[in-house]
């Protein structure tokens, strides 16, 4: 699957996407949030704080309980504000 980083979390871990195979064990976004940041120290200081993580799945904005099975894309992003 895709995952693109966006704003703050595409600049600690140093990449705007990657493609990834995460194990059969990795269901849910908290799951993959648990994965990727077990993977090195940048996506550990990215990740260090997923309640504040904003997800997509296939452009579709989810909770960390959303399963990520036959997800195309998953989108990681700070929380935005408008003005």
């Amino acid at each position: 699957m895709k995952v693109k980083y966006f704003a703050w979390v595409r600049e600690r871990i140093g990449k705007a996407e990657e493609m990834i195979e995460p194990p059969a064990t990795v269901r849910t976004v908290e799951d993959l949030i648990a994965w990727l940041s077990s993977r090195n120290e940048a996506y550990a200081y990215a990740f260090e704080k997923p309640k504040v993580i904003r997800t997509a799945i296939d452009h579709a904005h989810v909770k960390a309980d959303a399963v990520i099975s036959g997800a195309r894309e998953i989108a990681f992003f700070p929380p935005m504000t408008g003005g």
